[in-house]
């Protein structure tokens, strides 16, 4: 899928390294940021996860996909897909379920469509993971 987009509504593509995975999103991110938690740093094996929020309205995808469930700092089920062919992790949710997922934006065919605004859980990101100083930054989940 190309990310040709309308004027008034951006599009937003990609998947893992094999292309088995993908996904297609129409129009603005509800959110978008860096999580440095303990999880989102083992589960890509990095100092943060660079992600974009989209209404399950606004995004489709395709193939298939193997989950993971840990338990988020919330309490909550915290459910992250990832390609069952190269193990490549692409976004967070239940298909079917959830009002909103979040992609990975390591994972866009365009990488400078992501302009992250928030970082969140820094209060024990490692300190050679650093932190771009134009974002807001929550020690937690904002609410």
């Amino acid at each position: 899928m190309s990310n040709a987009s309308t004027m008034s509504e951006p599009a937003y593509s990609g998947g893992c390294l094999c292309g088995a995975l993908r996904y297609h999103a129409v129009g603005e991110p509800l959110y978008a940021g860096h999580c440095y938690c303990e999880d989102c740093r083992k589960a890509s094996g990095s100092g943060f996860i660079p992600f974009m929020g989209f209404a399950s309205s606004t995004i489709r995808f395709t193939g298939p996909a193997l989950q993971f469930t840990a338990k988020a700092a919330n309490g909550n089920d915290a459910v992250r897909n990832f390609c069952p062919t190269c193990g490549g992790l692409v976004f967070g949710g239940t298909l079917g379920k959830d009002v909103r997922f979040t992609v990975y934006a390591g994972s866009l065919d365009e990488p400078g469509l992501f302009h992250p605004r928030i970082a969140i859980f820094t209060l024990n990101h490692p300190a050679w993971a650093l932190i771009p100083p134009h974002l807001k930054v929550y020690e937690r989940l904002p609410t």
